[in-house]
C-alpha cells in the first residue's frame, strides 16, 4: 500500500487532467450513488493558475453526461462562514450559467460538494446531504410536481431542480468502511488506498496519484505544498495551546470571582436563617435586600450556563 497525493493538492494539479477524470468519475459515482462521467472542466476563477491556491473561490467545476454542474471544493482552513460562502458559490454558478433570455426551466442542476478537512458545523456524521423541500407548515405533507411538470422537465421530485450540497467532514471519519464513499474518505483522511477497495475507479485513484510516480517538477511542488501544510498545522496548534492556557487563566479568574460569590452569598444565607436582621446584614456586607436577590438570581443564572 503506497501513499497518495493529498486530495486538496491533487483536485487543483492533478485532477483537470482530462485523462485523469477517471479519478473524478469514480468518486462522483461513489458519492451521488449512480454512475456519473464527466464530460468536461468549466472555466470559473478558480481554474487560473496561481502561486497560492488558497484565494480560489472553487476548486473544481465540472459537467456530467446529464448537464448538471457540479461545484467540487476542499477546505483546509476553518471558516465560520464558510456555510455563506457555499451558498455564495452556488447563487453565482445559476447566475453565471444561466443564458439571458432564456426560460427558467432551463436553469441547470447544481450540486455542490464541500470535502472539508475541519469541524464545520456541530454534528456527529462525517457526511452531510442538503436538498430543497416544501412542507405543509398545517397538514405536514410535500409539496410535489405535477403530471405536466413531471413531463416538461424530466424530473420526479421538486427537490431535484434545486441545487443539492454534500458536505463531507474528512476529520469525523471512524475509518470503518461500509459503502463505497467510505473508500475515498479514507483515501482523503489517510491519503492511502487499501488494496481490497473496490470503489468504481479508486485503485486508478491509487496509481494516478501515487507520489512517487510525481515527476521531479511536481515533487517540489508537492513537497512545499506540504511544507505548508506542516507549518499552518503547527502554527494552529500552537494558536490553540495558547488559547488553551488563556482559557485555563480566565477560567480560574472565573472560579474565583464564582467562589467570591457563592460565599458571600452562603454567608448571608446563614445570618438570615440566625436570625440576623437586614440592617445588621447591610452594614457588614453593603447588600440591601433588593441587591442581594438579585446577585443571588445572577449566580444562580450563571450556573446553570
Amino acid at each position: 500500500m503506497h501513499k497518495v497525493v493529498r486530495f486538496d493538492w491533487a483536485i487543483k494539479k492533478i485532477l483537470r487532467d482530462k485523462a485523469n477524470f477517471d479519478v473524478l468519475e469514480g468518486f462522483l459515482s461513489a458519492l451521488l450513488q449512480e454512475d456519473i462521467t464527466v464530460i468536461t472542466l468549466l472555466e470559473s476563477e478558480s481554474n487560473q493558475e496561481t502561486d497560492d491556491d488558497k484565494f480560489n473561490r472553487v476548486d473544481l467545476l465540472v459537467e456530467n453526461q446529464k448537464k448538471e454542474i457540479i461545484i467540487i471544493e476542499v477546505q483546509v482552513r476553518s471558516e465560520y462562514d464558510y456555510f455563506h460562502r457555499i451558498a455564495y458559490g452556488v447563487a453565482k454558478i445559476l447566475t453565471d450559467y444561466m443564458q439571458k433570455g432564456q426560460p427558467y426551466g432551463k436553469l441547470k442542476k447544481v450540486i455542490s460538494i464541500s470535502i472539508a478537512y475541519f469541524n464545520l458545523g456541530e454534528g456527529s456524521d462525517y457526511l452531510y446531504h442538503g436538498t430543497t423541500r416544501f412542507i405543509g407548515m398545517n397538514t405536514k405533507d410535500e409539496l410535489g410536481l405535477n403530471i405536466k411538470q413531471i413531463e416538461k422537465f424530466d424530473v420526479s421530485d421538486i427537490y431535484k431542480i434545486f441545487p443539492e450540497f454534500y458536505l463531507i467532514r474528512v476529520g469525523k471519519f471512524n475509518d470503518e468502511i461500509k459503502r463505497a464513499i467510505d473508500e475515498w474518505v479514507y483515501m482523503f483522511k489517510h491519503s492511502n488506498v487499501k488494496p481490497e477497495f473496490q470503489s468504481k475507479n479508486i485503485q486508478k485513484a491509487s496509481e494516478k496519484l501515487n507520489v512517487m510516480k510525481l515527476n521531479e517538477k511536481q515533487q517540489k511542488v508537492y513537497d512545499r505544498f506540504m511544507d505548508n501544510r506542516s507549518y499552518e498545522a503547527s502554527m494552529m496548534w500552537s494558536s490553540k495551546e495558547e488559547g488553551r492556557e488563556e482559557g485555563r487563566e480566565e477560567g480560574r479568574k472565573q472560579g474565583r470571582e464564582e467562589g467570591r460569590k457563592e460565599g458571600e452569598i452562603g454567608l448571608i444565607e446563614k445570618l438570615l436563617s440566625s436570625g440576623v436582621t437586614w440592617e445588621t446584614i447591610q452594614e457588614a456586607t453593603g447588600y440591601d435586600k433588593n441587591a442581594y436577590e438579585q446577585a443571588f438570581k445572577n449566580f444562580i443564572n450563571d450556573k446553570n450556563r
